[in-house]
């Protein structure tokens, strides 16, 4: 009789519906794979996906059939070319807004507030993605628009979490974008506009590097702080689907 795990794999706690266990399992293997991974033992992989070892180097035959792990000099695995070049395919087509639009919506859906993705242009902030919210009194900036880096909570995100910009901040500044930093998102009531309130989380890529802020605003008799954990929620989806 094979041996029943006391305790559930990796794969077999996030099963596909109606998928296979098998696939389930060597994609778990692959993405035991870290940011500073430049290989893993068997026992690594094993310990990761809590597979068998012996189930861990069936998979791994498969896979490294197939080009999607290499295995090194010194036993370990890394990750194939396979992996790279279906990378280049999703980059190739990738399409920012068919990304970030639909983590908006569902984001003022879920809160009723107007929900904006804005990037760094230089000493400004440029609101590259906007969904508004249903309610008629809200703020209307539009796509588009550019806004001071320092002001806003959009704005304290870009600059407590771009590297360049924190570097450079002074005194009260610096200590205000340091609380940002450890919080990790920035909620304030009439900063850039006395009648608007904003909540702000970082979008970061899956290399770390920061890609964006993610904003809800409101009228600032309509600030709720508890949808501060729908915007962290939106922006940690929307890192794990940048490319």
């Amino acid at each position: 009789m094979p041996r029943k795990s006391v305790t559930e794999s990796v794969a077999d706690e996030n099963a596909a519906p109606g998928g296979v266990a098998a696939v389930d399992r060597a994609l778990s293997l692959l993405a035991a794979f870290r940011d500073g991974d430049d290989g893993l033992t068997l026992a690594q992989l094993s310990e990761r996906t809590r597979l068998y070892k012996s189930t861990v180097l069936r998979l791994l035959a498969s896979l490294e059939h197939g080009g999607w792990v290499l295995r090194m000099d010194d036993g370990r695995y890394a990750v194939g070319p396979a992996v790279a070049r279906l990378n280049t395919v999703y980059a190739r087509h990738f399409s920012l807004d068919s990304v970030v639009m639909p983590v908006l919506r569902t984001l003022v859906q879920a809160t009723g507030e107007s929900a904006a993705y804005h990037v760094r242009q230089g000493q400004d902030r440029l609101c590259l993605y906007r969904v508004d919210s249903p309610h008629p009194v809200r703020d209307h900036a539009r796509t588009g628009d550019l806004l001071p880096l320092g002001q806003g909570a959009g704005g304290r995100v870009l600059s407590a979490f771009d590297a360049e910009l924190y570097a450079a901040s002074r005194g009260g500044s610096r200590t205000q974008l340091a609380r940002v930093r450890a919080d990790g998102y920035c909620a304030m009531v009439g900063d850039r506009h006395r009648e608007i309130a904003g909540i702000s989380a970082p979008v970061f890529k899956r290399d770390g590097e920061l890609a964006a802020a993610l904003t809800l605003t409101m009228p600032a008799h309509r600030y709720e702080e508890r949808h501060a954990r729908h915007v962290l929620a939106a922006a940690r989806e929307l890192g794990l689907l940048l490319p």
